[in-house]
């Protein structure tokens, strides 16, 4: 499981601009299994997203697909990390 956190590089009226399509491409990695959930910050300064990612380098690809990178508009960061620990509601993601 990864960790992605967001913080933004543009002021936010830029970051509206791609809020959509950002959305949008969000959507599409959940159809596709790879998010558990995602959301802003508060204060909006980013975003954090929980990736059901295989390997590092699926991450990095989702990451460099998202509109706000396309568009350099934030940085991300990455932590992997092993869920030993769940609430009910997934527990089957826990070892």
């Amino acid at each position: 499981m990864y960790v992605i956190d967001i913080v933004y590089t543009a002021d936010l009226s830029v970051i509206d601009q791609y809020l959509i399509p950002h959305r949008e491409y969000l959507d599409k990695n959940y159809a596709k299994g790879l998010l558990l959930c995602s959301g802003p910050k508060n204060p909006r300064n980013g975003g954090t997203i929980i990736g059901l990612f295989k390997s590092r380098a699926e991450v990095d690809t989702f990451i460099q697909n998202d509109p706000f990178s396309i568009h350099n508009i934030a940085k991300y960061s990455v932590s992997e990390f092993v869920p030993v620990k769940c609430h009910a509601l997934i527990k089957e993601l826990c070892l």
